[in-house]
């Protein structure tokens, strides 16, 4: 039964988030997924160093296992800006006012980008980075204000918006979707109970246009001396 697992923390406070959340992880998922408004610091840098010190920050809060999100939205015409700084983007100019960040360049394609920061709860343990993308493009928005910038986000393939689609559509296609997949794999395929003392990041690579499975999961272990290999840092 759900309530003899293990209870996972997700830090939201948002209820149709962690809604979407559950819905994608599935029955299968070892864990009972709550949530917990967390106000957690503000941080600045890279996108995966912010996952890891939120994460990590979250963590000796709960102290028990806990998942943080964390989303980026790059437009390619201003070189992979907002980033991760779309929050506050969107905070001062809504989904109107980043389509219109736009409007002087013939390229309006952009990726969305989702990172699952997960630790055990145990300080010494390692932080999880699970990462997932897709590609789209900034329109008009249309649709639900339900998900901050779903109504100016059309992924490519479709000819709706976030805000548009079927939830069950988006939940087997969106960035949010792919970094959970990543997740739930990662445990439910049991790799999670042998490395959970490794430091590895899973990312579902982005398949075809539309696409709305993966037949694998990429592994990137993460040193102190970083080396490119077959594109991936490792």
């Amino acid at each position: 039964m759900a309530s003899s697992l293990r209870p996972l923390v997700f830090v939201t406070g948002n209820a149709k988030k962690l809604e979407e959340v559950v819905a994608i992880l599935g029955d299968s998922f070892p864990f009972r997924v709550i949530s917990q408004k967390i106000d957690l610091p503000e941080y600045q840098g890279e996108a995966d160093e912010i996952s890891r010190l939120k994460c990590q920050a979250a963590a000796k809060l709960v102290k028990c296992p806990v998942i943080v999100e964390d989303t980026c939205l790059c437009f390619d015409a201003l070189g992979g800006m907002p980033g991760p700084y779309i929050k506050w983007f969107l905070e001062k100019l809504g989904p109107e006012g980043l389509f219109k960040m736009l409007a002087g360049f013939e390229d309006k394609s952009a990726e969305a980008v989702c990172t699952f920061a997960y630790s055990s709860g145990i300080p010494e343990d390692e932080v999880l980075l699970f990462h997932g993308r897709t590609q789209g493009t900034i329109v008009e928005p249309r649709g639900e204000h339900l998900f901050g910038w779903d109504p100016c986000f059309q992924p490519r393939g479709f000819d709706k918006t976030y805000g548009e689609l079927d939830r069950a559509v988006k939940n087997t296609i969106s960035h949010r979707y792919r970094a959970l997949d990543a997740l739930r794999k990662y445990f439910v395929n049991g790799q999670g109970r042998a490395l959970l003392t490794s430091k590895l990041e899973y990312e579902a690579p982005v398949q075809g246009e539309g696409a709305t499975e993966f037949n694998s999961i990429s592994i990137r272990k993460v040193k102190k001396a970083k080396v490119e290999e077959e594109g991936v840092e490792k």
